[in-house]
């Protein structure tokens, strides 16, 4: 694959100020196929005053202008989408056919919905005998993983610069080529030098110097839970803004008047996809006592589809191979029954996992509990409305579900009781423009839509 051996700083590609690399692994093959380097403190210090140094041009800059920009990286994200797709299936280990469908074809509806979004939204509003405007909070540090390396990038950077604010990237050490690609589509697009920044690195190193970077506005990071707090804590301490997108593991509701066929084959589509590394993954199917076998058997049939190498791609790197098969281990110590896959590698080689379903989960288990990151499902029973809620609601995480019912109504009734922030019903579609993000320990801010872009604006009101 092609890399890069510098920074993408002020509209071009510097020397890194170290001389440590990166290796790019293929988690199918376990092949290195490439070398970045690994940013320091120096190369963030100069990101972070590229950025600075561009923003009072690329605030005052008319919304239109900024939208016309967008419009612009939108296309030539479109038009890249084939290598795009075949870049994040050689670090990433995606299935072709996922990497084009969503890898590469998100990132461009986003960054579409936010070129319109641009060009109508109210930046300045009148309140009486006060202006109200709204501006860009300046430049906003953005800290992106590996599991949507493209999708994660834009639904920050493209409303950090729908809103006026400049940027700096440090991208997940596993998935640094997609994020060269972005940055070598932002100079097609024609943005000015220095609003988009690109330094890779290790995340001690180069993400820790970009959340504690003085010059920094804002720190945007998606990621585990316990780095989010680290973040959390070092900017409550600099009174610096965040937004935090972390785990989650949502509840797959299916009511007892729901079609269970369709909703557990739609619950396992959605847990396998990605090999189970979706933060927002529907992890613990709920079904009523009287349906529950019947459910059981439904999902060890459906999961049979999902053949590692072909339909399941390998997760990303060795150590969270060993960290899913060691959650698949430990529910089978606390007495969960395995109705598909199990601890035992699937391949010879490649980081795979077997994509695995568990019955007679209870929700004290760890696999009922805590995020799995992996093509891991957990069956639960419930024996009624409430307590299904109780279980719905039983975790510290808050990020997404799915709800299904015979009428949108009643699931809508129950949804409006979980405490989540995002909501499937009967297996509604993806929306770029609804806001995602989570309740409790899932994080603080929403990403996507007109909340995503308010995430980047602070409010000033004149009187007069």
């Amino acid at each position: 694959m092609k890399a890069h051996d510098g920074m993408y700083i002020g509209g071009a590609w510097r020397p890194a100020a170290g001389t440590d690399t990166i290796a790019v692994v293929n988690p199918a093959d376990e092949q290195v196929i490439a070398h970045v380097p690994a940013g320091t403190a120096e190369d963030v210090d100069a990101a972070v005053r590229a950025a600075r140094a561009a923003f009072p041009g690329w605030a005052a800059t008319p919304p239109a202008e900024r939208a016309a920009r967008i419009g612009a990286l939108r296309d030539v994200l479109a038009a890249r989408k084939d290598e795009i797709a075949e870049t994040v299936t050689a670090e990433l280990g995606s299935p072709l056919p996922l990497s084009q469908m969503v890898h590469a074809g998100v990132p461009v509806l986003v960054a579409g919905s936010y070129a319109e979004l641009t060009a109508a939204y109210a930046f300045e509003e009148r309140h009486g005998n006060s202006t109200v405007f709204l501006e860009p909070v300046g430049v906003v540090g953005a800290i992106t993983p590996w599991n949507y390396p493209l999708h994660q990038i834009v639904a920050k950077v493209a409303p950090a610069l729908a809103a006026g604010c400049t940027v700096v990237l440090k991208p997940a050490e596993d998935t640094p080529l997609t994020a060269q690609l972005f940055a070598e589509a932002i100079g097609e697009a024609g943005l000015p030098a220095g609003v988009f920044n690109l330094v890779t690195g290790l995340g001690p190193v180069a993400g820790q110097a970009l959340a504690e970077h003085e010059d920094v506005d804002l720190v945007s990071f998606t990621g585990s839970t316990a780095v989010g707090r680290r973040i959390g804590a070092t900017a409550g301490g600099a009174v610096k803004r965040v937004a935090l997108e972390l785990g989650g593991k949502s509840a797959n509701v299916i009511l007892p008047s729901a079609d269970l066929a369709r909703a557990v084959n739609v619950g396992i589509a959605n847990v396998m996809s990605n090999s189970g590394q979706t933060c927002s993954a529907w992890t613990r199917m709920l079904v009523d006592a009287g349906r529950y076998e019947e459910a059981v058997a439904l999902a060890a049939a459906a999961v049979a589809k999902y053949v590692p190498g072909e339909r399941v791609g390998p997760l990303v790197n060795a150590k969270q191979q060993a960290r899913v098969r060691g959650y698949i281990e430990k529910g089978i110590e606390e007495g969960a029954r395995v109705v598909a896959g199990g601890p035992e590698a699937p391949l010879a080689t490649g980081y795979y996992v077997s994509p695995t379903v568990f019955a007679d989960v209870t929700p004290e288990m760890a696999i009922a509990r805590e995020e799995i990151f992996g093509p891991v499902v957990s069956i639960l029973k419930y024996e009624d409305e409430a307590d299904a809620l109780r279980i719905a609601n039983g975790t510290v995480y808050g990020l997404a579900g799915a709800v299904w019912a015979a009428d949108d109504a009643e699931a809508v009734a129950f949804a409006r009781r979980m405490d989540t922030g995002q909501v499937d019903i009967n297996g509604g579609r993806f929306n770029p423009l609804a806001p995602f993000g989570g309740y409790k320990q899932s994080g603080v801010g929403r990403e996507l839509g007109a909340h995503g872009l308010a995430e980047y604006l602070q409010t000033k009101s004149l009187q007069f």
